[in-house]
């Protein structure tokens, strides 16, 4: 075609055009494309083959590939043309109807900057740091050529502003499954768990997407001072759903529910006969409570502390003190042990105590004053 007739076609054009092209060169700052019904090529600037910064043009085309375009400027013998624009068209149509609808976009991480993440959707896509993940990350160079989910948080069309966020998702996600764990729960239900946060009143354990408590007084059979005593965080444990609260979403457990609890084989490991050291732990009027296991307390009734006869338990025991004891009788099934100290004590020796002589017999000699009472009974 002569330089006549190209200038010619070339005048057909206008700013804004929308045409298509066949890629016929593939050079390093910009494309060369064959213009479909037209006997012209059109140039195609790298900085109009993306929406992204790109360092050579082949990272985007390459030959043979069919690109819809707009033309940019009408030049005396070629027309400059947008693959750009043409894409960010389509995109901004595209990205509000998701934006709208709450969509989840997955594409590639195209590039890691200062504050965030750079995605390419037909339109640049920036992610801040801080909508990356739910958690800080110090270092996102491992990101670039990750394949992310998004929901778009921002989008201005006139301004050419798109925000993103894989954390909204990720929290979405996590709500979902939060809910449906909520749902499934049940009171009775026996879980696997793992020790999140351990404070004064008992420890929060993650079973699988939420945390439940375990009050202090669910952590063990045994008495419990500190919860540090008994969990760690990290801790994996067994742990029994107490009570679901769904609409306050939250969840009682119990680990000392999971446990074997202290009177589990109590006739093997108390059997009739046996003896141990034991404390004291509580005194009543018909007897004393003496702790045998941590959990396991036997009645020593007032029959059982001495061989004398004793009003009250107070008068031998005091509560904490530490005792021998020997297993008379013991009811597995209705938790019961009958104990005895007095089984263990030398009759002979309990015995021998000083009783103090009458006030009218002090000076006397035992035997005349019991000489004297029999002669009285004769009279």
């Amino acid at each position: 075609m002569s330089e006549e007739m190209n200038q010619v076609e070339v005048r057909s054009f206008e700013v804004g055009d929308k045409v298509t092209g066949q890629v016929s060169k593939v050079e390093e700052k910009q494309v060369v494309v064959n213009l479909q019904d037209s006997k012209l090529d059109g140039i195609i600037p790298i900085s109009e083959l993306s929406s992204l910064h790109i360092e050579k043009a082949s990272d985007v085309v390459s030959e043979g590939d069919e690109l819809e375009l707009e033309v940019l400027k009408v030049e005396e013998d070629a027309l400059i043309l947008s693959k750009r624009k043409v894409d960010a068209l389509k995109a901004w149509d595209q990205l509000e109807k998701q934006f709208q609808n709450g969509e989840i976009i997955e594409t590639e991480v195209k590039d890691v900057v200062k504050g965030g993440l750079v995605v390419d959707l037909g339109v640049r896509g920036f992610v801040p740091a801080s909508l990356v993940e739910a958690y800080f990350v110090e270092d996102f160079s491992d990101y670039k050529g990750k394949n992310l989910t998004f929901k778009i948080v921002e989008l201005d069309k006139e301004k050419n502003r798109l925000i993103l966020s894989h954390r909204a998702v990720v929290e979405e996600e996590k709500g979902k499954k939060k809910q449906n764990l909520l749902d499934s729960l049940t009171a009775g239900q026996v879980i696997d768990g793992t020790v999140q946060r351990i404070t004064d009143f008992g420890a929060f354990v993650d079973i699988g997407g939420i945390d439940g408590l375990v009050h202090i007084s669910q952590l063990s059979h045994e008495h419990v001072d500190r919860p540090t005593d008994v969990v760690q965080e990290g801790q994996k444990v067994q742990v029994k759903v107490l009570n679901v609260d769904r609409d306050n979403e939250r969840i009682s457990l119990s680990i000392k529910e999971t446990l074997p609890g202290p009177w589990a084989n109590i006739s093997e490991r108390a059997p009739k006969g046996s003896v141990f050291e034991g404390i004291v732990k509580r005194i009543v009027s018909y007897g004393a409570f003496v702790e045998v296991f941590p959990g396991v307390e036997g009645l020593v009734h007032i029959s059982q502390i001495a061989h004398k006869h004793i009003a009250t338990p107070h008068e031998v025991l005091k509560e904490g003190q530490e005792v021998k004891v020997k297993v008379l009788e013991v009811n597995e099934q209705e938790q019961r042990l009958s104990l005895s100290i007095k089984e263990l004590l030398e009759k002979d020796v309990e015995e021998n105590f000083d009783y103090e002589l009458p006030e009218e017999s002090k000076g006397f000699q035992l035997g005349e004053v019991i000489g004297e009472q029999l002669k009285n009974l004769r009279k």
